[in-house]
């Protein structure tokens, strides 16, 4: 009896693939499938110009227009993420380099692709190290560009929607600030606020006094201390 000759793998493939049905796309389809798979700079600026003013520039009311389109609150905290990607320096504002920045990145040039992406964008809270990249970046995107440093009420603000559900002393450090004589917070407070939500227990056992904490926190920690030997 002749040995049966051993189909190789190319033939079993090549015979697979012929019993598959091949989807047959009409002409408006693959334009579409297309449009959908590569990005256009020049339709990505068209879009850019749909929200901006007589001066060709994306404000506040070009913004709020941007939102309900993609579908989001003007105060999610994915336009956040958006303007990071953008590298944006105004809050409310965005200029057609900004734009043009972010969404060649992100490869969107229109409503549904950029839509596509707002759960990936959304993700880059749970990285850590992304999230402290956006932390960093909303303290000068926020902040009044007249300033140095930003005003107290700003910074509740942006701690509440950075920090709030995920800092359990959120609350009383805001109630803290309210109480104390500071009015403005500086960048170096800012990002060492991060660090002590990240490192220190809600109880404050791991807290070294001598540590290279802003005065701030220290006084923060007392406060603390002397509100829980009061209650």
């Amino acid at each position: 009896m002749m040995a049966r000759k051993r189909r190789s793998t190319t033939e079993i493939n090549t015979a697979e693939n012929a019993s598959v049905p091949k989807r047959r796309y009409t002409s408006a389809q693959r334009t579409h499938l297309e449009e959908m798979m590569v990005f256009n700079q020049k339709k990505c600026l068209s879009w850019y110009h749909k929200y901006t003013n007589d001066v060709g520039e994306l404000g506040p009311e070009g913004m709020e227009k941007f939102c309900m389109d993609i579908g989001v609150a003007p105060e999610d905290l994915v336009m956040l993420v958006l303007a990071w990607k953008m590298n944006a320096k105004s809050m409310g504002y965005f200029t057609s380099a900004e734009w043009l920045k972010g969404l060649t990145e992100l490869q969107c040039d229109s409503v549904k692709k950029l839509q596509s992406k707002l759960e990936s964008l959304r993700l880059c809270f749970n990285d850590p190290l992304a999230f402290k990249s956006i932390y960093r970046y909303a303290y000068d995107f926020a902040r009044d560009k007249d300033q140095r440093s930003m005003d107290v009420e700003t910074a509740k603000l942006m701690l509440n929607l950075l920090l709030g559900k995920q800092w359990k002393l959120f609350q009383l450090f805001a109630d803290f600030i309210d109480q104390s004589k500071y009015r403005v917070i500086n960048k170096d407070q800012w990002c060492n606020i991060l660090e002590f939500s990240r490192s220190i227990s809600t109880d404050l056992t791991n807290y070294d006094i001598d540590g290279a904490w802003p005065v701030m926190l220290d006084e923060f920690v007392d406060w603390l201390k002397n509100k829980g030997e009061n209650s």
